[in-house]
């Protein structure tokens, strides 16, 4: 007990790189499952999922998932009921980063079958899989 007390500093950096360590399993797991690009494929033929794209809308425009539909997050919470409501939810950003608040926030309105392409975008660039762009970008 008395190294605890000594050492106070040790065991409390000890504890806050630990949180550190899980808080990205923590994280994804209240987002929902991560796709890969293959599995966010077979799905979007299969089960034809919905693509929700939160990028900005700039960059949406340069390039996105065919078919994917644009909707910041600032947006997102209002525009929920455009979702059609029983087709899974595949949520894309630029990384997979951003895609992870915004699924959470989907799931939160009771949706349950909601995903995260991991690696967004330069993933799904990185696997040369189609890129749709909007006319005049």
């Amino acid at each position: 007990m008395q190294f605890l007390i000594d050492n106070w500093l040790l065991v409390a950096a000890a504890i806050v790189s630990g949180g550190l360590l899980v808080w990205p399993t923590i994280a994804s797991s209240l987002a929902g499952p991560a796709l890969s690009q293959h599995e966010a494929t077979r799905m979007i033929n299969d089960r034809d999922a919905t693509i929700v794209d939160v990028r900005e809308s700039k960059l949406f425009a340069a390039g996105h998932l065919p078919n994917a539909r644009s909707i910041e997050p600032a947006e997102l919470s209002k525009r929920l009921t455009d979702l059609p409501a029983k087709r899974p939810v595949i949520v894309v950003c630029e990384d997979g980063r951003a895609a992870s608040s915004a699924a959470k926030t989907i799931r939160q309105s009771g949706r349950e079958d909601v995903h995260v392409l991991d690696g967004g975008m330069a993933a799904w660039r990185a696997a040369g899989l189609p890129v749709a762009m909007l006319k005049g970008a």
